[in-house]
């Protein structure tokens, strides 16, 4: 069979084109390093949440959007994961437990937090201090010694002997939903909403246990998607 010989600068005509397309491609779709979260949070996505509670609530003068970029600092891969749209329901989905665990930005501890006992005395390696309450704080409402112990080790702060800093410290309060939402809801993002709400509070809301709560949930996280322009997903529920 006769040998068909290509001249070569046929060969670097077609190298340059090929290159030429694949910048193209690239600058089109540019990957999640590039997605900014605050452009995404803007004054008027966070406000439009937080404009929702009372005058009167404690969390009006906690929460902002300053201080939530501020502790986003210590995270810098929330919010950008697979592609834009991704990153958007991801940020949309931390926002619909956040809205739903404060009412809004309303709450910074948990009602009737110290009536409630959160102490595990199994777990030795995070012992519950005295007269120490580990109840819900902070945007994704804290809960439990171990949980305290390892945000506290992970931020730096006392979570064991000075729990109340995540309600005193607006940034750090912030830290501590990212640390848990990067460490415990991350994982399973790509599962669906509905598996975040069982990574949150599954034991108590999933499975029939508080079916209106779980509706709740997902009516923010829709609504968030669609402020964003994107479609929610399959398996809102769980």
């Amino acid at each position: 069979m006769a040998q068909i010989i290509v001249p070569s600068n046929i060969f670097l005509t077609l190298i340059i084109v090929a290159a030429a397309v694949a910048g193209y491609v690239e600058a089109q779709s540019p990957s999640t390093s590039e997605v900014s979260v605050a452009d995404i949070v803007t004054p008027e996505f966070f406000n439009g949440i937080i404009g929702q509670a009372d005058a009167s609530c404690a969390g009006k003068n906690f929460y902002s959007r300053a201080t939530f970029l501020e502790a986003l600092k210590s995270y810098d891969q929330f919010g950008k994961i697979g592609s834009i749209d991704d990153s958007k329901r991801e940020i949309a989905a931390f926002f619909a437990h956040v809205t739903h665990e404060t009412g809004h930005f309303c709450y910074i501890e948990e009602i009737d937090g110290p009536s409630k006992d959160y102490c595990d005395e199994s777990n030795t390696q995070y012992p519950c201090k005295p007269n120490k309450g580990y109840y819900g704080r902070g945007p994704i409402q804290l809960s439990w010694n171990p949980n305290y112990g390892r945000a506290g080790e992970s931020i730096g702060f006392d979570g064991l002997n000075s729990p109340e800093t995540v309600a005193n410290d607006p940034i750090i309060s912030f830290k501590t939903a990212l640390w848990y939402w990067m460490n415990s809801v991350r994982p399973v993002i790509g599962e669906g909403f509905g598996a975040t709400i069982r990574a949150i509070n599954g034991a108590l809301e999933c499975d029939g246990g508080n079916p209106a709560t779980v509706q709740k949930r997902v009516k923010y996280f829709t609504e968030y998607c669609n402020q964003l322009g994107i479609a929610p997903g399959d398996n809102l529920t769980c």
